[in-house]
């Protein structure tokens, strides 16, 4: 039986309501609907409710042990491209197909977002490198650690090339939605196996230790950091769109005043979840500009 199945056929229980057909059926955010499907069959499945638990404080105590070890040992067992092939065979092996549709599609999303503010910006960015992953294997090429870099070299080169041009970020007269993708990306999770029981919060809070164990400190940091740069790209979108609603919509906030990395695991949750729904919101209003054309 299919999710979508599953929860249409089922009768709702008003002393006892299911929380996730609650989230399935409310259509307050504007999530993509198999990006939706694909994090509420995570977070009802058991390795949430029984694996998360008893791994989350083993990868919070990981990460102090690494800390530590980066106070005396700043750079040993740094690597990239280690870590680039650590998390292609978990992913391959041990996580769900569904956690590594989102992992896949979050990097596209990032993409199109980025590209839909320098066109409006009526700037070109030369500095970031598009990443449109279509399977696990294409994560091997350094992907998380480009993404990182991305957000930050964005960031510098756009308003560098605002301020030379003596200009401010401002809607233009048409908004130029052709950077996004109003429909599904071309991606192929990988197989279900057997082994493949992981969600995607689980499998970030694993990854996150093993993140800082073959990263520098510095690039550890600066890569949790980039999380709450979330905000930053929302002011971006408010102003193109003169629309403060796209503010509202991103939790991750105040990158002036940084978290400790303790908490990267969840923050990177609230990442993945900040990208969909601004994602989904300029497709929604890519849509309505569409609709009014036609």
């Amino acid at each position: 039986m299919s999710w979508q199945t599953e929860f249409d056929q089922q009768i709702v229980n008003i002393k006892d309501p299911n929380p996730w057909l609650a989230l399935y059926i409310d259509a307050s955010l504007p999530l993509h609907d198999e990006s939706k499907r694909a994090l509420l069959r995570g977070h009802n499945s058991r390795s949430r409710r029984i694996f998360l638990p008893l791994v989350r404080p083993f990868a919070k105590l990981m990460i102090v042990v690494v800390k530590l070890l980066r106070i005396v040992i700043p750079e040993w067992l740094s690597s990239s491209r280690l870590l680039h092939q650590l998390i292609y065979w978990g992913l391959k092996y041990f996580v769900t197909p569904d956690s590594n549709y989102l992992i896949l599609r979050h990097f596209v999303i990032g993409t199109e977002i980025l590209k839909f503010i320098a066109d409006n910006a009526g700037v070109e960015i030369t500095s970031t490198q598009s990443l449109r992953p279509t399977c696990l294997e294409d994560l091997k090429d350094n992907t998380f650690l480009i993404h990182d870099l991305n957000i930050y070299n964005f960031i510098i080169e756009l308003n560098q090339k605002l301020k030379a041009e003596n200009r401010i970020l401002e809607a233009p007269q048409r908004l130029n939605f052709d950077a996004i993708t109003d429909g599904e990306f071309e991606i192929n999770p990988g197989r279900q196996g057997w082994l493949n029981f992981v969600d995607l919060q689980s499998a970030i809070e694993v990854y996150t230790p093993v993140y800082a164990l073959f990263l520098s400190d510095h690039d550890f940091w600066r890569a949790t950091n980039s999380l709450q740069l979330d905000e930053t790209i929302a002011i971006y979108i408010s102003k193109l769109l003169q629309d403060p609603l796209a503010l509202g919509l991103v939790n991750n906030r105040h990158p002036c005043i940084p978290l400790i990395t303790l908490h990267a695991g969840f923050r990177l949750m609230l990442h993945g979840m900040d990208a969909e729904i601004l994602h989904g919101y300029l497709r929604q209003q890519k849509r309505m500009q569409v609709t009014l054309a036609a």
